[in-house]
């Protein structure tokens, strides 16, 4: 191997290249920031005579209609498009039915997910899909979104690692196998690897990036913050410990056959049993506005709003069943659906005079009243030993009442604009949700996700068909498809496109790699291995990892046949390796994940810089173990 010279192009190169990573983790500026300037500078030294070759500046602002760049706005409208229906949502309640609320179950379940995914389409594309979901759980689970997103992004990086179609550089693999193999006698040329060939060694390293959140996330993942029910509105628990001392809360009970209960109205039940039924499911039926009249049919479920304590003695003394947590009302009265509000009746309105049952206020306005102010006077329906209940329902409606209900978000934006109430409650989610078009937002999916995987066309153009689409169909507005997509994300990743083509066509990355494979020269073929997945890790934080492949996989296979190694199991070293992107937020997946997840570089300096030397372990001893 030719030492190349290195050149004045070269000397700046590293220049900037030393200067954007000072930016990147001093965050004197923050990093998208840091990455357009970056990109400017590129532009006006290209200008200096002498300095040509760093950038066209013709083309420098080409990253932003670069095909990676394009398909992380199409995944980020996709992605809206199913939680607008509802999809991610499902996700979500299913992942906490079975994780719970324990980041320890739930950052395995998630992590999963999302690295399975990963290992058929890209891996930003997975993330962004997730973006969603990680929302809702953390919002639910009262968990910080911080602790979740960073297991979503990374294991989706990892869960890319498991099939042939998972991320780009396994993708290009097999034609720079093919490309080498024309330079190669016949008793040297390289098989191609089948479709599930590296599955072993990404189910290993997607296990050990999972077990390394669970055992160590405590310790290594930033908390910015609780995502809890304040954002969205006031929890029923905090409502009312704070209004009237009262631990209430939504519980879901399990009423069995033969019952006591049968044939009782649910106002005579919220009267003698001091909690308030404000849901029923009888017979795959699910109520969330049951008229206080209405009877209780058995075997059924209820969710009941009250005290833990009196819940409880109660389900125990009837036979019922109190469940650990909500199953089938999960979503109906997630914090994100769901809530308390206040509501105020004006002097003008239609409704004074007539009580909450004479108005049916639950099946007209899908509204559940809990309490009333009134004066100094406080009415509610729940009680306790020092809170006697009352029947607030047969209460004629005065001026000036403020009414305290538990709605759905939906319903209570509908109401926005009557004048028969004055909403008082303002920080509420009014995100308008369209399960109707659940079908086209699963069937563009569908036809984006085939087309990736069947077809030879261009990433950004099967997720802009899938994208296209949700938007014909209205799924999504055009409007709600430009506020889905997170524009740092798409400048972070533009800005930086320049500085990689200079690493690269200057010759930079070629002299840094010769510097690097010169210090190994003489070494086993073993350390050679562990010295070319170092020096794939180093490239892909710098340059693309389709860059870093492309330049990399010809110097491993001369290395690998001068020292008597495996050229091919080389090979997949560097497709692998390129693929270990946890240390600063170049990646794809980490640049999208930055943004909502409040991290700062020092965050995934701190979470990747253990998982960077995992990964390398873990990847190298499987890589020998599958292909050894």
């Amino acid at each position: 191997m030719v030492a190349p010279d290195l050149t004045l192009e070269m000397i700046v190169v590293l220049c900037v290249l030393g200067l954007a990573a000072f930016l990147f983790v001093s965050e004197i500026v923050r990093v998208d920031l840091a990455a357009i300037l970056v990109m400017v500078l590129l532009g006006i030294l290209s200008l200096v005579p002498g300095l040509g070759g760093l950038a066209d500046v013709s083309h420098l602002f080409d990253g932003f209609a670069s095909n990676a760049v394009i398909s992380i706005v199409a995944v980020m409208i996709i992605g809206a498009g199913l939680d607008k229906t509802g999809v991610m949502s499902r996700v979500a309640a299913l992942i906490l039915r079975v994780g719970g609320t324990s980041e320890r179950r739930v950052i395995p379940l998630i992590g999963a997910t999302v690295g399975g995914i990963s290992g058929f389409m890209q891996n930003v594309g997975a993330a962004a899909l997730f973006l969603p979901v990680a929302s809702r759980i953390a919002l639910r689970a009262r968990l910080s979104l911080s602790r979740l997103l960073m297991p979503v992004g990374f294991c989706a990086i990892l869960g890319g690692t498991m099939t042939m179609v998972g991320s780009s550089p396994l993708i290009l693999l097999n034609d720079l196998l093919e490309t080498a193999n024309t330079a190669l006698p016949s008793d040297q040329r390289m098989a191609p690897f089948s479709l599930f060939s590296v599955t072993p060694v990404g189910l290993a390293l997607l296990a050990a990036g999972i077990v390394y959140f669970v055992v160590f996330g405590s310790v290594v993942l930033p908390a910015r913050g609780l995502r809890t029910e304040a954002t969205t509105g006031q929890s029923a628990s905090d409502y009312f410990r704070r209004l009237y001392g009262l631990d209430t809360q939504i519980f879901e009970i399990e009423v069995p056959a033969d019952n006591d209960v049968a044939g009782e109205t649910i106002i005579d039940l919220t009267l003698s049993a001091h909690f308030y039924i404000i849901g029923t499911y009888y017979k795959g039926y699910r109520q969330l506005a049951p008229l206080v009249s209405t009877e209780i049919e058995v075997p059924c479920r209820l969710a009941v709003l009250g005290k833990y304590g009196v819940v409880s003695e109660y389900a125990q003394d009837h036979g019922w069943r109190l469940l650990p947590r909500l199953e089938v009302f999960a979503e109906d009265f997630a914090p994100t659906n769901a809530g308390i509000a206040e509501i105020v009746i004006p002097p003008d309105s239609s409704l004074i005079g007539k009580s909450a049952q004479e108005l049916r206020m639950r099946k007209t306005y899908g509204l559940k009243v809990l309490a009333i102010y009134r004066g100094e006077e406080a009415l509610t329906m729940i009680g306790d030993e020092e809170h006697e209940p009352q029947n607030i329902g047969i209460l004629p409606l005065r001026a000036g009442d403020t009414l305290v209900v538990h709605t759905q978000w939906d319903g209570l934006a509908r109401l926005q604009h009557d004048r028969d109430f004055v909403i008082v409650t303002s920080d509420y989610p009014r995100e308008e949700l369209r399960p109707k078009k659940v079908g086209w937002a699963v069937f563009f999916f569908v036809v984006a996700l085939a087309m990736i995987l069947f077809a030879d066309i261009r990433l950004s153009l099967c997720l802009l068909t899938g994208a296209a689409g949700m938007l014909v169909t209205r799924v999504l507005t055009i409007d709600e498809a430009y506020r889905a997509v997170g524009w740092n994300t798409v400048f972070l990743l533009a800005s930086l496109i320049p500085l990689g083509q200079a690493v690269q066509n200057t010759g930079t990355a070629d002299w840094i790699a010769y510097q690097i494979l010169a210090v190994l020269e003489g070494y086993p073929v073993w350390a050679l291995q562990a010295g070319i997945a170092v020096l794939a890790t180093v490239f892909t934080l710098v340059m693309s990892n389709i860059g870093a492949t492309v330049l990399l996989v010809p110097f491993a296979i001369s290395i690998a046949i001068g020292a008597g190694g495996d050229p091919a199991l080389f090979a997949m070293t560097v497709a692998i390796a390129t693929s270990n992107s946890f240390l600063i937020p170049t990646h794809q997946v980490n640049a999208l994940i930055m943004g909502p997840g409040g991290y700062r570089v020092r965050d995934f300096l701190r979470a990747g810089g253990i998982m960077t030397i995992l990964f390398l372990v873990v990847s190298l001893v499987m890589l020998n173990i599958v292909f050894g």
